[in-house]
């Protein structure tokens, strides 16, 4: 599962809440670190790439912001990723297009126009020879994407696109990026999971869905958070007798030590379960990250889950 360094888009997904945004700015730093000048492209409209290297101020909304040395990340939403296709191919008339009413409600009234325009920007930045001036060409586009279910719509959306369309530039964009999407010397897929029911439930069902829908495989899944089981058998057993021995005379501070270090083995037991169901179900071992005790994920966290997301690329 490992070689992603040789594609020139990753797309990151999962189930919302799984920690996807950070694996995807930490797969960057790494990819960052092998010298490849790299862009991480969050389509969500936020700046959370940015905000974990100390820039609050929303200067990665719909720019390309240095951030490090060959790491760069950019917010892009549908509105300036509409601005951006105009210009380039309407010129002055595209600038009046662009601040039409009438033209923004047909938009918004087109099914997966706002994913063609946000794929289409993110594709943009992956390319050799980019066709905005004054633009640098990457090597590797981490993409941000959508959570799982809109995430594999939002991948089809070219093709439907492309299929509608047959002819114009629409119908040609669209054959760009389905052709780019869905060649694995190109891209690739990368699932975030949680070692839960749920999730691992997802990431299989995803990889499912794209091999049946886009004719492509899965190339990485990544299981994040897993909290460390700092109990042996002879440990765990200890534990649990002397927390079943527990009463009234008991001081509450040992009480509680005993519940948390039982509360965390078990908790630990069940996240391997759910990562030996996800490796069954792939057939392969799912990387795995740990657990981090921070409210937030800041730069040091996004650093020490790069240094475990190296081995993918």
């Amino acid at each position: 599962m490992a070689g992603l360094s040789d594609k020139r888009m990753l797309f990151v997904t999962g189930k919302g809440g799984v920690g996807k945004s950070t694996v995807a700015a930490a797969l960057g730093i790494a990819a960052a670190r092998r010298g490849l000048r790299t862009i991480v492209a969050e389509l969500s409209g936020q700046d959370r790439v940015a905000a974990a290297f100390g820039r609050t101020d929303g200067a990665g909304h719909a720019h390309e912001l240095r951030l490090a040395e060959n790491l760069f990340t950019i917010s892009i939403d549908a509105q300036h990723a509409l601005d951006d296709y105009l210009h380039l191919k309407a010129g002055a008339l595209g600038g009046v297009l662009s601040g039409s009413r009438t033209f923004h409600a047909f938009l918004s009234a087109t099914p997966g126009m706002r994913e063609l325009l946000t794929l289409g920007k993110a594709w943009e930045l992956a390319q050799p020879e980019r066709r905005a001036a004054g633009t640098e060409p990457y090597d590797l586009v981490v993409v941000d994407a959508h959570a799982t279910g809109h995430g594999i719509a939002a991948l089809r959306t070219p093709r439907t696109f492309a299929e509608i369309a047959r002819v114009g530039p629409i119908a040609g964009q669209g054959r760009a990026l389905d052709e780019s999407f869905t060649d694995p010397a190109q891209t690739a897929v990368v699932a975030v999971a949680l070692a839960e029911e749920m999730p691992v439930n997802e990431t299989l069902g995803l990889r499912r869905r794209l091999r049946d829908e886009l004719g492509i495989e899965l190339a990485l899944a990544v299981v994040n958070a897993l909290v460390p089981d700092r109990l042996g058998p002879r440990q765990a057993r200890r534990v649990a007798d002397a927390l079943a021995l527990a009463g009234p005379g008991t001081s509450p501070a040992v009480a509680a030590a005993l519940q948390a270090a039982h509360s965390e083995h078990v908790r630990a037991g069940a996240q391997r379960e759910q990562v030996e169901r996800l490796t069954a179900g792939l057939g392969a071992e799912p990387l795995t990250l740990p657990y981090l005790f921070a409210p937030t994920v800041d730069r040091d966290g996004l650093e020490l889950l790069a240094d475990r997301l190296e081995a993918a690329l």
